[in-house]
């Protein structure tokens, strides 16, 4: 059999989640866009998970991509009070402090007052920063052995391929917001849970259901942000180069009920 034969038989490569968001947005690169659409219209889950793609991108579409802060907002800044991690360990983890703390300004900078008053900012921010402790250790198939206040963080390592690389705690206008970060194929996004009552909802955000959840969906300077309740508790997913699609799922999966909400 000739070369040019056994090649027709090669499988080809199924399109990743964030190839498919590109797709949906019409950003993915021309010598890609053909044999992605051709696998698309081949499958019928491809075509499911595109057809959800295209509703994030709609959802999402027209949210504030770019603002400019207020000037009492920037006036602010220098005096936000963000703690120190609760506990510092000598661990060296992946992404320079100097890149997270740019991303971490820019991110509240991009913030007006109407998307939720610089508590929900700051929280947003600590999504930004380097881990500063161990990850949590799974406890079971769908959960993570950290929790706060009874909120404990999912374990996505089975059903996802997420995996938990590092935890931070850092104390945020007198809240403790604990951040467990999660990484795949070299992308990384934080999950933050924060204490006490629940923060003021972001009212310029792009407003969905998801299995019954309602989420709050912004895109700050590039930087995807979803914020939720469980539990009364304030949640914001983050991460940068992580299509909308894939944070909406991952912020409304119960884990058949072993998340709770």
């Amino acid at each position: 059999m000739t070369s040019r034969g056994v090649m027709r038989f090669l499988p080809r490569r199924e399109p990743r989640e964030e190839e498919l968001a590109a797709l949906a947005d019409d950003s993915l690169e021309p010598e890609r866009r053909a044999a992605v659409e051709a696998m698309v219209e081949a499958s019928p889950e491809l075509g499911d998970r595109l057809a959800e793609q295209r509703r994030a991108v709609a959802a999402v579409r027209g949210a504030a991509a770019s603002v400019t802060a207020p000037a009492d907002l920037r006036a602010r800044i220098p005096s936000a009070r963000v703690a120190r991690p609760a506990r510092r360990r000598r661990y060296v983890w992946a992404g320079g402090i100097a890149v997270a703390a740019v991303a971490a300004l820019v991110l509240v900078l991009g913030l007006p007052e109407n998307v939720g008053g610089p508590a929900v900012a700051e929280a947003a921010v600590v999504a930004t920063r380097p881990a500063a402790e161990p990850a949590p250790a799974p406890a079971s198939a769908t959960l993570l052995a950290r929790n706060v206040e009874g909120v404990t963080f999912p374990n996505w390592a089975r059903k996802f391929d997420w995996k938990a690389t590092g935890a931070r705690v850092d104390t945020v206008e007198g809240r403790h917001v604990t951040t467990v970060f999660y990484e795949k194929h070299g992308r990384r996004l934080g999950y933050a849970i924060v204490g006490g009552s629940a923060l003021k909802e972001p009212s310029d955000a792009s407003v969905l259901r998801r299995e019954g959840v309602e989420l709050r969906v912004l895109t700050l300077d590039g930087r995807r942000v979803v914020t939720w309740l469980r539990r009364g508790h304030t949640c914001i997913l983050s991460g940068t180069d992580v299509p909308t699609a894939t944070l909406i799922k991952l912020a409304a999966w119960k884990g058949k009920g072993t998340v709770a909400f």
